[in-house]
């Protein structure tokens, strides 16, 4: 199956020029082709990827500087710009501005590229144009089927992520099967299961929490284009990257533990990005509670509950997990032992007690058991809890009691 496998890469200082100029290219077919797509609409016409393609072409006979870039480069981006158009709309799509736009882009023919091992902890990858580059092997690559290679700059480094063909297949069954786990997402603590376990990590430190104060204190008193400014903001830049993939390590080790020791692993639907909207509103219609409102996005967003998704459907696929999706309606508001639903029984953010049965038990982890619960009714409705990938089986028949349930969930199995 398709993964990928990410490194950091150490160019020469010809290479990291060479970079940039390829990215700055990129940039600029990016922007030019989104300017004329939008300039056909705003006339009821259309501009697809060919004829962008075709004249991509014939500008690089006129223009010295997109010849000297590897030109399947260019065509991937018109390419994912074309798709991105398609997908959200010619103007819900957003320029790459030069300054906050990472240089990033894709060489697409992995046949065309070449591993060499260095040593224990180096080995060195052959791109287009760019010639031999040398990276940290971090995981080794011997055996997989090099796909693409995207690269991309943070902050000081420049990263190679190298889409590959393992050769692995979902597996037929689970290594235990009957076994199932639901999950509920905090902002307190990142991730409750229903076997009471509270899972979950500091992504930043005392110290970076008060440099990064610092840091945007120093940002707002700034000029702007002053180098002071430029400073602060790769400072600020650098500790974010590292908690950035603190998050990323978290969500990976925490869905492969779920995912290797359950069958079903059953999870909420909620739309983070709906969630996480801002509640300013309008000069006309002001928000309410904007600054709760803030703070309770900055936490949701700190917990990478959308992270932990994608991780967990990935991992689902090594293992044969099947992942349900359920509702996320009136979860945490219901009793997981009697089954009423009452908001006065959640006391606080981490206590639920049950006016009715004096059922107490940690807010989250009662949450994860009706997410369980809820999951489980939606297999029974099956032959068996199918595996990532499989087709889901015909029997529908009635499983337990469908008013408590609210609304239909539905099965999102990680496309393999």
């Amino acid at each position: 199956m398709l993964t990928g496998r990410r490194f950091r890469v150490e160019f020469t200082g010809e290479q990291t020029a060479f970079a940039e100029r390829i990215g700055a290219a990129c940039r600029a077919v990016w922007n030019t082709g989104l300017e004329q797509r939008r300039e056909y609409r705003r006339r009821g016409a259309w501009m697809n990827y060919q004829p962008q393609a075709r004249e991509l072409a014939e500008a690089k006979t006129e223009h010295p500087w997109l010849r000297d870039v590897p030109g399947h480069c260019l065509q991937q981006t018109l390419m994912d710009l074309d798709r991105a158009c398609r997908e959200h709309g010619t103007f819900r799509v957003r320029w790459r501005s030069g300054r906050r736009w990472s240089p990033s882009f894709r060489f697409p023919e992995g046949n065309k590229m070449a591993v060499e091992k260095l040593n224990r902890r180096h080995s060195r990858i052959k791109l287009p144009k760019l010639g031999w580059v040398k990276l940290r092997m971090s995981r080794p690559l011997t055996g997989d089927i090099i796909r693409s290679a995207t690269l991309t700059r943070e902050g000081r480094h420049w990263f190679i992520s190298v889409l590959v063909d393992d050769g692995r297949l979902t597996p037929e069954a689970h290594p235990a099967p009957g076994t199932a786990a639901g999950v509920d997402r905090g902002v307190v603590a990142a991730i409750a299961t229903s076997d009471g376990a509270l899972i979950d990590r500091a992504f930043t430190t005392a110290g970076e929490r008060r440099r990064v104060v610092a840091l945007q204190r120093t940002l707002s008193r700034s000029a702007k284009g002053s180098a002071n400014r430029d400073r602060a903001r790769a400072a600020l830049a650098a500790i974010r990257a590292r908690e950035r993939r603190r998050r990323l390590d978290f969500c990976a080790q925490a869905a492969h533990q779920l995912a290797a020791a359950n069958s079903v692993v059953v999870i909420e639907d909620l739309k983070t990005k709906q969630m996480t909207k801002s509640a300013k509103g309008t000069l006309e219609a002001p928000g309410r509670n904007v600054r709760a409102k803030s703070g309770l996005n900055r936490a949701i967003l700190a917990k990478g509950w959308h992270q932990f998704a994608l991780a967990l459907g990935s991992a689902a696929r090594y293992t044969g997990t099947a992942v349900v999706v359920v509702p996320a309606a009136y979860t945490s508001q219901r009793c997981s032992v009697c089954k009423e639903v009452d908001p006065k029984s959640r006391e606080s953010q981490a206590v639920f007690r049950c006016i009715h049965c004096s059922h107490t038990e940690h807010a989250d982890v009662n949450a994860a058991k009706n997410i369980l619960a809820a999951g489980l009714a939606v297999t029974a409705c099956e032959d068996q809890p199918r595996p990532a990938g499989r087709a889901r089986s015909p029997k529908q028949e009635p499983a337990g009691n469908r008013e408590e349930l609210l609304l239909q969930p539905t099965i999102a199995a990680p496309a393999a």
